[in-house]
């Protein structure tokens, strides 16, 4: 019987069975924690399944995710279900092993799509996926202690079949303050880039630290750049944020930065979403907007995008 409720205990050998040996043609994601296979489970591997693609995480003992970060993943995905959260599905707790297992998301990252050299996401797709994922770190902040999830970048960010955007990877999570606290207090994690700066600077995390990282993001896919790129001159390490973010708010200039690939909508829809950004990014944190509020804004944007281009239509129709 799970420990966790609703979660599956599975064996070694199921998790053997369901990825063919754990075959190396069906590894889809490595990292510091380990290697993430394709898998399949069904009666045959695990009795009284339905069929179920699934996607097995393995934990490499030597890695960079410890016992820890392990069981916070379990604690969390366990306690939680959202939409935009993706769902883990089970676990393996057996000997020395560790691994998870996760519905499979068919698209992969959204770092997988967004910095390849032949992008298809266009404005809209990227707005949605900025939507779903702000739903997604909405939820984890309204919890009745909030959750923080530390860790917000593009690879964390998985895509289903459909486009369809959630957040991965708890291991860094964190719950938030209670009380009358103001923040707590913690060892300093996650991605260089993506980190907001009083967080790195103090160690102090609340939740306008994730805000910080979405705010990241969201100008990773206005732009099409890495928040961090390796100087092409050998130098130092170009921050993105530094570079464009006062750029966000000068419409004039906005347009030489922003990813030809996406196409877009009129200015007047375009700009909100580049000063949303730029307000997600501010050095103070109690400036930032709260998740709830990037929700509505995003939400906004995308209803007055699709009513733009139904008027579009009607007039095409008209005109023919």
């Amino acid at each position: 019987m799970s420990a966790y409720g609703f979660l599956k205990l599975f064996t070694y050998e199921d998790l053997r069975l369901a990825t063919g040996d754990f075959d190396p043609g069906q590894i889809v994601g490595e990292g510091g924690f380990g290697v993430v296979y394709r898998g399949f489970i069904d009666d045959a591997v695990c009795k009284g399944f339905a069929p179920t693609e699934v996607a097995v995480k393995e934990l490499n003992p030597e890695g960079l995710q410890g016992d820890r970060e392990w069981l916070t993943e379990v604690s969390y995905l366990g306690q939680y279900s959202h939409p935009n959260l993706v769902e883990l599905i089970g676990y393996c707790c057996e000997d020395d092993h560790r691994l998870l297992v996760y519905e499979f998301m068919a698209k992969g990252s959204l770092e997988h799509h967004l910095f390849r050299r032949s992008c298809s996401l266009s404005w809209t797709m990227r707005v949605a996926i900025a939507l779903d994922v702000a739903r997604g770190l909405s939820f984890l902040h309204g919890a009745e202690r909030p959750i923080i999830y530390r860790d917000f970048k593009t690879s964390n960010i998985l895509l289903d079949a459909d486009f369809n955007a959630k957040l991965s990877d708890f291991g860094l999570a964190k719950a938030g303050p209670m009380g009358g606290a103001t923040h707590v207090s913690t060892r300093v994690m996650g991605t260089y880039g993506y980190a907001a700066p009083e967080y790195m600077a103090t160690g102090h995390l609340t939740v306008m630290s994730d805000v910080y990282g979405f705010g990241v993001v969201l100008l990773e896919m206005l732009v099409g750049r890495r928040a961090v790129e390796p100087s092409r001159a050998g130098g130092r390490e170009g921050s993105l944020v530094d570079w464009a973010r006062p750029i966000l708010i000068r419409p004039k200039k906005l347009d030489r930065i922003l990813d030809r690939r996406m196409g877009g909508p009129p200015a007047r829809i375009l700009r909100r979403v580049p000063r949303l950004a730029y307000d997600c990014l501010s050095q103070n944190p109690k400036v930032r907007p709260s998740m709830s509020r990037v929700v509505v804004t995003l939400e906004a944007v995308l209803a007055a995008g699709a009513e733009e281009e139904g008027e579009e239509e009607g007039a095409a129709a008209a005109e023919a």
